[in-house]
């Protein structure tokens, strides 16, 4: 008993629990935020429902990245085998009759298991974090012989082109993120940087001309249209449109999160557009507040990579970093309209219960990192793992 009770205090005293508050004060921040739309009755996009199963993600996804935090992630790495094929299998489910797209979306995202409805790509987010950083740490120093470099782009394209596939262009974008950060902090040579930045143009050409739908170049264009015409504003360009207009209606305070009789209706408002929505009842301080609440969570991330006592774990951090400034600058990037609107939710505040927990498993790995960056004992800790 005593040495349980000793694992214990040494869990909760090596426990990142700055990192934890981060996210808990983000979830409570939307929790709040869901509830006020339900009880404004905004065009009835948020149910009594709605928000009860964000919170309870929330819970979930609390518990989820302490246990994950308790785990040695060196451990976590070397078992890539049972939950990467899941992760995988999940996704590719979609492309059955098992696959489910939401109104008002592009893409075929939700895989219907009859008792449960989520979003697998979320989840192969994570097994890709830990893969990934287990390849580099493998290579190490080796990164940058063709061989390796050439298997480092094939272990990074094949879920970036199952997503494409899928139709998820948000998400691709955010595994695109995921690789380039990673590939960079692991001492990419200039040599490819220089290559990347040369075809990186040939490409855009090519998938702007050949693979590109219409409606997805609008998205692009209208970002730089200064002269659209009426049925653009209404058509393609309207939801954009509202949460520009929804965001500079709270000027510096904002018109309060319950009561008011001018606010502004924009689709999506609980998810892709809950900035404008912040920006709406909460004005420009309540902005910088979230602002800087996500970039806090961010450099805590970089902050605990920089005290990784290995490379996989320093790679783990920034991997979860990826996740979360990828998802941030699209998503605020989005209702600024700076960014296509291409549905990334903004990280803990948005609505989404797999999303939710998806990140809360992105921090308890970086917790697993701060907890085990020295050489202790802990519940679920042995050095055969070092």
């Amino acid at each position: 008993m005593k040495k349980v009770l000793k694992h214990i205090r040494d869990y909760f005293r090596e426990l990142d629990k700055a990192l934890l508050a981060l996210c808990i004060i983000m979830s409570v921040f939307s929790a709040l935020l869901l509830y006020s739309m339900n009880i404004n009755d905004i065009s009835a996009q948020v149910t009594s429902r709605q928000w009860k199963i964000n919170a309870i993600a929330a819970a979930i996804g609390i518990m989820a990245a302490m246990v994950l935090s308790a785990i040695d992630y060196k451990l976590i790495s070397k078992i890539w085998f049972i939950y990467t094929p899941i992760a995988l299998i999940l996704v590719l489910l979609l492309f059955t009759s098992l696959g489910r797209g939401v109104e008002g979306a592009d893409d075929i995202g939700w895989l219907n298991l009859g008792f449960i409805q989520f979003q697998p790509s979320e989840l192969l987010k994570i097994a890709f974090i830990m893969t990934f950083a287990t390849h580099l740490s493998k290579v190490g120093t080796k990164l940058n012989e063709p061989l390796n470099m050439l298997l480092l782009i094939l272990h990074g394209g094949i879920p970036i082109f199952i997503i494409i596939k899928q139709g998820d262009d948000g998400s691709a974008l955010v595994f695109i993120s995921i690789f380039v950060i990673m590939l960079f902090a692991a001492g990419i040579s200039w040599k490819y940087m220089v290559g990347a930045l040369v075809a990186v143009p040939v490409l855009g050409w090519f998938v702007w001309n050949h693979m590109m739908q219409p409606y997805q170049i609008k998205r692009i264009q209208i970002l730089w249209d200064t002269e659209m015409q009426e049925e653009e504003i209404l058509g393609i360009y309207m939801q954009q449109y509202l949460g520009k207009k929804a965001l500079g209606s709270g000027g510096m305070t904002g018109l309060g999160l319950f009561g008011s009789d001018k606010y502004t209706y924009v689709p999506e408002l609980d998810t892709d557009f809950i900035f404008s929505y912040i920006g709406m009842t909460m004005g420009f301080v309540g902005c910088i507040v979230t602002v800087l609440l996500l970039a806090a969570l961010c450099l805590k991330c970089l902050s605990v990579a920089s005290s990784s006592k290995d490379t996989l774990g320093r790679l783990i951090c920034i991997g979860a970093f990826a996740v979360f400034f990828s998802h941030s600058f699209i998503n605020v990037g989005m209702d600024l309209g700076v960014m296509p609107v291409i549905g990334i939710p903004l990280p803990f505040i948005s609505a989404g219960g797999t999303s939710v927990i998806s990140l809360y498993c992105a921090a308890g790995l970086v917790m697993s990192v701060h907890s085990h960056r020295k050489k202790a004992e802990h519940m679920f800790y042995s050095e055969k793992y070092d």
